[in-house]
């Protein structure tokens, strides 16, 4: 059935297929010396046609790809608000209507039509209506159980964790398995709605906890993010197995003789990177000596099987959940100091400007001299030799300052080609030793880390142009240009922000270059964080794929991830790649194995990429909401960092974010999606404006702070009483206000009001009438 399924679809996909109807294709078949089954044929066609729906009948009965006709497969992602959703396929995103979504839920692989012209659903032409539901994404819900008494006796239901999920989640009696009003649950669904008013039935599988407690929330997001913190028992062993065997230098470069060292956080106990430099009249050779895990870790090994699943290590405030066993991503794979150490070594010539005159990749031993210290090495920068940690570094410090003259000349090439430099604020939270935070602080990020940055940039750059050129196989990491249309809002919120944007008076394309000029115009003033958080909301998402496209990001060409094995996946890819090659195993059948395992290592690191990050700020998000818990009450000073046409999210300075509610500020205030504002007359609330708030409420299961806006007292405000509103039967909302009478602004403002609820009061008594 597969022979014939590719037989068919390497025909329709030909540029010169012609529609054929399927006997004609059967004959054709036949002719070309592929004679099979009748039966077969016809059970793999009505297959692909409404099971698979890789094909589509067109109206004279003629088989051709169901996009042909309109026909898309891809994931459907709804909105946390408003019903509609959108289709991500190969070929684009699709709008999907509320009333066409085919009660799809979140994450379900689904089959959408193109919505033709002339159709009341009609809009920009990227409409579609989902015809069918492949595949379901969501088997299980995790929210908090409500219990209460219906006519059938105690019933449940669930509010999902994930807002995106629409139904109503009903649990019967049989079904709440012990589960108690309150708790934090998981759902195992057993029946998805078929209409839109019918809900989600479920039976709790597991409770994870009270929804109110930091260890159930904890649980919660781990769980809904498919992220486990244990390894299976056969993964272990195979650990530590392969850990316990003997470091040799055969058929290695040694590098132990050299000046090698790694510089990292205080915290990191898994290093994956070391580098040394050697500085030339005419240039440098920068080495780039990364963690040879793809020796450990073999092809198809439990290890290997186990490292695909997971994809990526999850940073969380308290721990970290490593993609490798600790015996080898902080023991054997680990650059620890003063420890021989099997590497992947990337030898990068450069001359005096930066550029890579060549790159040599090569199997190495190295012996770190010493962990480097983010911060230590930072202080040296700053005070030089009067710094305390300059007898620490004395061994390593001639280097170290080689490194930094290069640092600089690479910064400086990067900057004069483009490369954007969108600085994300990131947190450090402290915790006291019951695990409960007590301090949240502003991470720095100093010359060190940059200097790091760079030299990755760079080996990473020159891996994938290795690769390129040599016509292997890899992992690229791509970053697609920008939507035109998502550049145009932001121009136009960045010019009433009172920002030079010059630099982007283009019609149709637009290059990193421009907008670094337009970020580096504000780089120093208290509008970079919000015109960079804006404009990073406007570009495409980074990511990994098979295929070889430029990184419009960075402005390079060719670009991987080469540098962090023991804690990406995709660099383990691109190692064992390289190791291949290096070993004398590239031929053709070899060349096509590893083709097809570069475009499976892409596709599922991309997605768990996405669920780290996800569970990596969900966490963040609960240990802030804890944090804030423990301050109801309080005022901070903050500044606006989004709007919504529900009200506006505030962040203080210690990066905790929080909601002010649209209905907390009063009625009549206009949502202005472009220019990101909320305003009424002359009070505008916009991006980047600072606040005074208190803390009003704090909700742990929802990961939600709710501030409350502190107003500055005026004199109109204080003279100006609120409204009282009242309801009566029959006559609808009533509303009295008064004003000032004894100013000019207070009598106009009252004869105004006036006017407007006697015109109100008539058109009532109007509709009445009629009715």
């Amino acid at each position: 059935m597969d022979k014939i399924k590719n037989a068919i679809l390497d025909l329709i996909q030909d540029e010169g297929y012609i529609p054929l109807s399927p006997n004609e294709m059967l004959s054709f078949f036949s002719d070309g010396g592929n004679d099979f089954d009748d039966g077969d044929f016809w059970r793999t066609v009505q297959e692909m046609e409404g099971e698979d729906f890789s094909i589509a009948f067109t109206k004279k009965n003629k088989i051709v790809l169901a996009k042909t006709v309109g026909q898309y497969k891809g994931i459907y992602s709804s909105a946390s608000k408003g019903g509609f959703g959108f289709v991500t396929t190969e070929d684009g995103e699709f709008f999907i209507p509320p009333a066409l979504s085919f009660c799809a839920l979140n994450g379900d692989t689904v089959v959408c039509k193109k919505i033709e012209r002339g159709s009341r659903y009609y809009g920009k032409g990227n409409e579609a209506e989902i015809i069918a539901i492949l595949d379901r994404g969501i088997t299980e819900i995790i929210g908090t159980l409500s219990v209460y008494l219906s006519g059938k006796g105690q019933a449940g239901h669930i509010s999902p964790d994930n807002e995106r999920i629409k139904p109503s989640v009903l649990v019967s009696l049989k079904a709440l398995n012990g589960a108690c009003h309150g708790d934090k649950v998981v759902g195992r669904i057993l029946s998805y709605p078929k209409t839109e008013h019918d809900p989600i039935r479920c039976e709790i599988i597991e409770v994870l906890g009270k929804a109110d407690s930091q260890e159930a929330n904890y649980r919660a997001i781990l769980h809904s993010n498919g992220i486990s913190t244990v390894f299976p028992e056969s993964v272990i062993n195979e650990a530590h197995s392969v850990s316990q065997e003997k470091i040799s230098p055969l058929g290695r470069r040694d590098f132990r003789d050299k000046t090698v060292f790694t510089i990292d956080s205080h915290e990191a106990k898994d290093l994956d990177d070391a580098i040394s430099i050697e500085e030339y009249e005419d240039g440098y050779t920068l080495g780039v000596h990364i963690a040879d895990v793809s020796h450990y870790v073999r092809k198809n090994s439990s290890l290997d099987k186990e490292a695909f699943a997971r994809g990526t290590s999850v940073y969380f405030t308290d721990k970290v959940v490593p993609m490798l066993p600790k015996e080898l991503s902080n023991g054997i794979c680990s650059l620890n100091e003063g420890a021989d150490r099997l590497t992947l070594s990337a030898i990068i010539n450069l001359d005096k400007k930066g550029n890579i005159l060549s790159c040599e990749i090569v199997n190495s031993i190295i012996n770190s001299k010493i962990k480097g210290i983010y911060a230590e090495l930072n202080d040296i920068l700053k005070k030089e030799e009067k710094s305390e940690f300059c007898e620490k570094y004395a061994h390593v410090l001639d280097d170290f300052y080689k490194m930094y003259r290069l640092y600089k000349i690479l910064k400086e090439k990067s900057d004069r080609r483009g490369a954007m430099e969108l600085e994300s604020e990131e947190t450090k939270i402290i915790l006291d030793e019951a695990g409960h935070p007590i301090e949240i602080i502003k991470r720095e990020r100093g010359e060190a880390e940059r200097l790091i940055e760079q030299f990755m940039l760079c080996a990473n750059e020159g891996v994938a142009t290795y690769l390129y050129n040599a016509g292997m196989p890899c992992v690229y990491r791509v970053h697609d240009e920008p939507d035109m249309e998502k550049i145009n809002a932001f121009t136009l919120f960045a010019k009433n922000l009172g920002v030079d944007v010059s630099p982007l008076r283009t019609r149709n394309t637009i290059t990193s270059s421009q907008l670094s000029r337009v970020l580096d115009s504000v780089r120093d003033t208290d509008k970079f964080a919000i015109v960079s958080s804006i404009l990073l909301r406007s570009l495409m998402k980074a990511r990994y794929s098979p295929v070889q496209k430029s990184h419009f990001g960075l402005s390079t060409e060719y670009y991987c991830h080469f540098t962090s094995p023991i804690r990406r996946y995709p660099d383990l890819s691109v190692h064992r790649i390289i190791k291949a090659m290096l070993n004398g195993e590239i031929n053709e059948n070899t060349i096509a194995e590893y083709e097809r395992f570069a475009e499976s290592s892409a596709l599922l690191s991309s997605d768990n990429e996405v669920k780290a990050v996800h569970a990596e700020r969900d966490i963040d998000d609960l240990y802030k909401c804890v944090y804030m818990r423990d301050r109801i009450g309080e005022e901070y000073e903050a500044v606006i960092c989004s709007v919504t046409s529900f009200g506006f999210f505030a962040k203080t300075e210690n990066l905790c974010e929080g909601l002010v509610p649209i209905e907390s500020l009063g009625n009549g205030f206009f949502y202005d999606r472009d220019n990101y504002t909320l305003s009424r007359g002359k009070t505008v609330y916009r991006l980047g404006q600072k606040v005074k708030i208190k803390v009003e409420d704090v909700d742990i299961s929802a990961r939600q702070i709710n501030f409350y806006l502190i107003k500055e007292k005026t004199e109109d405000s204080q003279n100006e009483k609120p409204p009282v509103v009242r309801k009566s039967k029959g006559e609808g909302i009533k509303v009295e206000r008064t004003f000032n009478k004894s100013t000019h602004t207070g009598r106009k403002k009252q004869r105004r009001f006036e006017t407007f609820m006697a015109l109100a009061q008539k058109k009532n008594r109007k509709h009445r009438k009629h009715r």
